[in-house]
């Protein structure tokens, strides 16, 4: 169970990692990266980031360039929570395809009627 402090850093790195992604797919026309959970361990030293994608297509290859630019997005997100933290955690990401799962489950449903 996660405690209060770790839930407050967890929405704080939520909120800058949507407008730091959003800053960077602005220029993407097409693409849209949302923030849809974040995890922060107990020692606050990493962030786990669960990442929805659309479109679901290209989500492979847009979560590749996200790990490659890991160490820039990092930066970017210290000069933001500067003031917040002291040590801004290792930052992890992963596709939220919960989204795609409820669609499918719908698709499913409507079908067997």
């Amino acid at each position: 169970m996660q405690e209060t402090r770790q839930n407050k850093i967890a929405r704080l790195l939520q909120k800058e990692l949507s407008v730091i992604f959003q800053h960077q797919t602005r220029m993407m026309h097409g693409v849209m990266v949302s923030v849809t959970r974040v995890r922060i361990s107990p020692d606050l030293s990493i962030c786990t980031a669960y990442l929805s994608i659309f479109p679901s297509g290209r989500a492979a290859e847009l979560l590749k360039n996200i790990n490659a630019s890991e160490r820039t997005i990092r930066y970017e997100l210290g000069t933001r929570v500067r003031h917040q933290l002291r040590i801004v955690p290792e930052l992890r990401f992963f596709i939220d395809d919960s989204l795609d799962y409820i669609e499918r489950i719908d698709e499913l449903l409507k079908n067997d009627k």
